[in-house]
């Protein structure tokens, strides 16, 4: 019987051997292929057969995503009219374990009488591919897991990881930031919660809930049952901010049994709230909610007055936590 631990202990070990293996190839040839992609003027063209076009495909996705504008094209595609998509000012990466796919190679005579740099990840620095680039990433390994030592899989993990070193060295070269990233991942988690900002999701104009100062309790009553807050703003007769409402303040209104006809909103409200501003991003608006213990956020403008109210809900149902 199969012993699935020992097997499956076997292909780690042997893959992780692999890859560290690959610390000495970070050489001249590795700067001399991030220097040819930074002179890019177009874009990285990823080329592969097989397996080695499935790792492409992702070196391809993550070049792209961490700066480094890039697409995959099949080889076979391209030799029947993919190739149009190909032009002078790009770069192409050819992945092939051999350096000698036919549907790879095939593609050789034009890309040089095109003059287009070419850079080539296998596994035999000798090969047709290699001896074509001008430079070759070297990703051979002793053996596969395979104990067949023919599917391609220790070979497949060393190339997806000397391209995630080549994307990842340019993404530091560019500057690539954490907004960078989110600009090509808007739909994401981390797009929404470097992207969005307080006024992509605050409530405004006749939802805020408001009430003058000199306004009884029971209109703020009335006001934060229609607004359904559990709050509303107090403003001045110039429609400045000057307090807060909230269903704490009632219940300490109703502890000192105050008359909610007669008292106005001067004598229980809770002065100088804390306010945000629209273009806060929704995120740090969080944090504030969540380090006072509020779950509403009266946004403020520069001259003091409530333009809007943020809560809790409204940025849980943006997906931003």
């Amino acid at each position: 019987m199969t012993d699935f631990i020992t097997s499956g202990l076997r292909t780690v070990e042997l893959e992780a051997k692999a890859v560290s293996q690959l610390t000495p190839r970070i050489n001249q040839n590795f700067v001399l292929a991030c220097e040819t992609i930074l002179a890019c003027q177009g874009r990285v063209v990823v080329t592969g057969m097989g397996k080695s076009g499935h790792i492409g495909n992702k070196i391809a996705s993550t070049l792209a995503s961490t700066g480094t504008p890039a697409f995959f094209v099949h080889p076979g595609e391209a030799s029947h009219g993919d190739l149009g998509m190909i032009t002078k000012a790009d770069v192409v990466i050819a992945i092939s374990n051999s350096g000698s796919t036919s549907e790879v190679t095939r593609l050789l005579p034009l890309i040089i009488r095109l003059g287009i740099p070419l850079i080539s990840m296998t596994g035999d620095a000798n090969s047709q591919l290699s001896q074509a680039a001008c430079a070759h990433l070297d990703v051979s390994v002793a053996s596969e897991a395979c104990p067949l030592n023919l599917a391609p899989t220790t070979s497949t993990t060393v190339t997806l990881v000397m391209g995630d070193a080549l994307a990842i060295a340019l993404l530091e070269a560019r500057g690539f930031s954490a907004e960078d990233f989110a600009f090509s991942h808007p739909g994401g988690a981390l797009g929404r919660k470097l992207l969005l900002r307080v006024c992509d999701i605050m409530h405004k104009d006749e939802d805020i809930p408001k009430v003058m100062i000199d306004q009884p309790l029971q209109d703020a009553l009335i006001e934060m049952t229609q607004k359904g807050f559990g709050m509303t703003t107090i403003i001045s007769k110039d429609k400045t901010l000057i307090g807060v409402f909230t269903d704490g303040d009632l219940r300490r209104a109703i502890d000192q049994k105050v008359n909610i006809s007669t008292t106005t909103m001067a004598a229980v409200m809770s002065p100088h709230p804390k306010t945000i501003n629209k273009d806060m991003l929704a995120v740090e608006a969080l944090t504030i909610m969540e380090s006072t213990s509020i779950t509403a956020l009266i946004v403020e403008d520069e001259k003091g007055r409530p333009t809007g109210v943020l809560h809790l809900h409204d940025i849980l149902r943006a997906g931003v936590v």
